[in-house]
């Protein structure tokens, strides 16, 4: 990992400057509270000025080390110059004709390198739109097309959206969906690999992947599956990693029904997981796999990739829209992808990994609220539970949260329980960043357990 900070703008150290949130953040919060929704909620009570590397400073001069990346968006840094200069050279020239009107090179040159990077030796074919939600909505509408069946099955403690369709594929009712139904039909939640919270802890893999084909033979019927669609590390609902062989064998069996098998890695893609991809670590090639987030270091874009087989099913004008695939985010793209090469992040994703396993593991023998330390490369999670069981404690996780914050750590919550922590530090951050964020986390588990 990175050990200098001659290559960023901000000095890659933590600062707080006195009452938190400052003046200037409290102001804009009461101009907040006059014009912005109250439907659109944030986390932290300031606002941002400039971020940089693993740095965030607010509007009062808070140096923040952020843990979150914009929920993994800014996988590079949220103001990389190889990005910055390929947007600012791109809007020079133009910032928008339509794809699907005036076509692009750049749109051409980045489904390329999509394709190259995706797991599978078969032919491919890629789209791009603007969110993770419209990847997934466009994933389903291609497996419905190309199978022509309409059953669409989704997982416990799944998270693909906040639209009608991928509300109904969100398994969690609070916030996402309470009191918005109805939901798109012919979508069937099915029990997912959980290793934490198996009533069987030895339940292995595979046969926890027999357990949802048996749900889904005897429920559905894999004749009328169009597609199976999950996230190979689950994110909202609380950074779950089934347990070896699930994940295979539910892709041997879409196969051999015929179904779509659809990876939503639009939180773990773009090494993420110290793999491009999370589907990679057990040799896993979807049909189709949706992307968004880490792809285009913080400017707006996401797509799908598949089988050329599969995507050529769907007629002209099916797929598209007027800002997919924008000039600008396709430059971005393919600006953060070239970082992502260059400074080996797969690498730094799984040093960062070690670290934190070194570091949290020996907390979780000390500290009985630790209840499960989990995640691959930085996609990292604590699960905090009452003291002498598995009960969630989603109140600690809040104020371990919370006390972070204070002393300038941004730390973010996750899981259907609300009581996992989640890690998403920017891959570009410095190792001495990233131990200092730790030892301030395990401070603040300590002094409340």
């Amino acid at each position: 990992m990175a050990t200098t900070t001659a290559e960023f703008r901000i000095a890659q150290q933590r600062k707080m400057t006195g009452a938190f949130p400052g003046p200037k953040s409290q102001e804009l919060a009461a101009r907040r509270s006059q014009i912005i929704s109250a439907g659109v909620s944030s986390t932290l009570p300031v606002y941002v000025e400039d971020a940089d590397g693993g740095i965030i400073v607010d509007v009062d001069g808070n140096q923040l080390i952020d843990m979150g990346s914009g929920i993994a968006v800014t996988t590079v840094g949220a103001s990389h110059p190889k990005v910055a200069a390929a947007v600012a050279a791109q809007t020079q020239r133009f910032n928008h004709t339509c794809f699907m009107i005036t076509p692009y090179a750049g749109y051409v040159e980045l489904a390329e390198k999509i394709a190259q990077l995706a797991p599978g030796e078969h032919e491919k074919r890629v789209a791009f739109f603007n969110s993770g939600s419209e990847a997934v909505e466009n994933a389903v509408k291609v497996a419905r097309v190309a199978t022509g069946r309409s059953a669409v099955v989704a997982f416990d403690h799944a998270y693909h959206g906040r639209t009608n369709l991928t509300m109904g594929l969100t398994a969690k009712a609070a916030p996402y969906k309470k009191g918005m139904g109805p939901t798109a039909p012919e979508i069937y939640r099915i029990p997912m690999s959980y290793p934490y919270r198996e009533e069987n802890p030895n339940i292995s893999g595979k046969e926890a992947a027999e357990r949802a084909i048996l749900t889904m033979e005897k429920q559905i019927g894999g004749e009328a599956i169009a597609a199976i669609i999950i996230e190979p590390i689950q994110g909202e609902g609380g950074f779950i990693v089934p347990a070896e062989g699930f994940l295979p064998r539910i892709a041997e069996w879409a196969k051999e029904q015929g179904i779509v098998f659809i990876a939503d890695e639009v939180q773990s893609g773009f090494c993420r997981t110290g793999e491009w991809f999370a589907s990679q670590h057990e040799g896993v090639v979807p049909d189709i796999m949706t992307m968004a987030k880490g792809i285009a270091g913080g400017m707006p874009l996401s797509g799908i990739v598949g089988r050329a087989d599969i995507l050529d099913k769907v007629h002209a004008g099916g797929l598209g829209g007027t800002y997919g695939g924008n000039p600008v985010a396709v430059a971005a793209a393919l600006a953060a992808i070239e970082v992502m090469e260059e400074e080996g992040l797969n690498e730094k994703a799984r040093v960062m990994e070690k670290k934190f396993f070194d570091t949290l593991l020996p907390l979780q023998k000390e500290v009985q609220t630790v209840g499960d330390v989990r995640g691959r490369g930085a996609m990292l999670a604590i699960e905090f539970v009452k003291a002498g069981g598995k009960q969630p404690d989603a109140e600690l996780t809040k104020k371990i949260a919370a006390d972070c914050l204070a002393e300038g750590i941004v730390i973010l919550t996750c899981g259907t329980f609300g009581n996992v922590i989640r890690l998403l530090p920017p891959l570009v951050m410095t190792e001495e960043l990233f131990e200092e964020a730790l030892t301030v986390l395990v401070d603040v588990i300590r002094k409340n357990s």
